[in-house]
């Protein structure tokens, strides 16, 4: 191993790693924050590869933003890269959420992170948008692929669509119209094909640790439509099926991944500790996150190919454009609740403020995401205490 790549691997690590720890809001605002640091910041990709990588995620299972992390250290710096990138940015979560494991084991209780969310949330938000008027410009390079992003926001935001499916669509009709744009017509229908799809006390319980590994394993092989699907499969299974977990528990395991920074799938190391101990804490993490690694192994040799063809460009530019759709009806949802506009008379006035000033201060003078973050968390923690 020369200097250059130990160099690049220690890169790697310190941002990912930073992002693990100043991560919340979910998938969606891990992904413009990654873009910010490794894109805007840096430029180790450009907006297109970035977004080819956006793309390509969305159709495999596993925690996008996760997987988005992946991607890039095995560009960066090879397959010690994937590995880096992928542990660092997932390690922040476990060791928090391991550590909330053993308080709740214990003491059976969970501290309190409202007052730090309160003001972190709006600011992630102003984040989110950030990114995405950065790669909607680069996304949308044609009327036709304005019409898909409308299009697919339009059957995810009415329709109830699941989300690969309306990945998938857009991709088709991009790849059909791109190519040939007379035939558009047949093909816009199809579009609005509705799809429904299933949503699917502290004590330990005799649970064998090969048996809890592969059914995370087999979670994290199959887990479409991010972590929030995640909280579906483990109510049917876990608290239903096989009786591991109360239902209050898994309330408690999902509260923690909303509250905590990082991926969400890191519900599973609470859930694993809660079952098992520490050992079923390891053996539930390394289940769930492994499949990620190897998919982006299989995947990222490709991504290039499809750039080939000129009809898996055109598939692929669709489905570059209609992530970028889905991201847009992902941060409506977000900020119609964080900002609670959905309750006219009861604006969050101050979210509102410190919204507007977040996304003002990283557009025009490209403020770091890790300082906002912080910021905002110690102003929501100050109004807290005022109030």
């Amino acid at each position: 191993m020369n200097a250059l790549q130990l160099n690049r691997l220690g890169e790697i690590a310190t941002i990912f790693s930073k992002l693990g720890v100043i991560g919340f809001g979910g998938p969606v605002a891990h992904i413009a924050m990654i873009e910010d640091e490794v894109v805007t910041r840096r430029q180790w990709l450009t907006k297109e590869h970035f977004l080819d990588l956006l793309g390509a995620t969305n159709l495999i299972p596993g925690p996008n933003s996760t997987e988005i992390a992946i991607h890039i250290g095995y560009i960066y710096a090879g397959w010690l890269g994937l590995i880096v990138a992928g542990v660092c940015f997932i390690l922040p979560a476990v060791v928090i959420t391991g550590f909330l494991a053993w308080l709740y084991i214990h003491y059976s209780t969970l501290p309190q992170f409202s007052p730090l969310l309160y003001g972190i949330k709006p600011a992630v938000l102003g984040i989110i948008f950030n990114a995405l008027w950065r790669l909607s410009k680069k996304a949308v390079k044609t009327k036709q692929l304005l019409i898909i992003a409308i299009l697919v926001s339009l059957v995810t935001w009415f329709g109830n669509i699941n989300e690969v499916i309306a990945l998938l669509l857009g991709g088709i009709l991009g790849m059909i119209w791109l190519r040939n744009s007379h035939k558009v017509n047949l093909i816009i229908p199809a579009l609005t094909i509705a799809i429904t799809h299933q949503k699917i006390d502290s004590n330990y319980v005799s649970v064998p640790l090969w048996q809890l590994g592969l059914f995370f394993l087999k979670i994290g092989s199959v887990l479409f439509g991010g972590g929030y699907l995640l909280i579906a499969f483990l109510q049917g299974e876990l608290v239903e099926n096989y009786g591991w977990l109360t239902q209050k528990q898994l309330l408690d395991a999902v509260a923690i991944g909303q509250f905590t920074p990082g991926p969400v799938l890191s519900t599973a190391t609470f859930i694993g500790y809660i079952i098992s101990g520490l050992p079923g804490a390891i053996i539930a993490t390394l289940g769930i996150f492994v499949p990620s690694f190897i998919f982006v192994a299989i995947l990222n040799p490709l991504i290039p190919r499809l750039r080939n063809s000129p009809w898996t460009k055109a598939f692929l530019d669709a489905v570059n454009v209609s992530a970028v759709a889905l991201m847009v009806v992902t941060t409506l949802q977000l900020g119609i609740t964080t900002l609670n506009l959905q309750n006219i008379p009861d604006i969050d006035v101050l979210g509102v403020i410190i919204f507007f000033t977040s996304t003002f201060l990283i557009l025009r003078y490209s403020i770091n995401s890790a300082w906002l973050v912080l910021g905002s968390g110690v102003i929501g923690w100050v109004i807290s205490v005022v109030r």
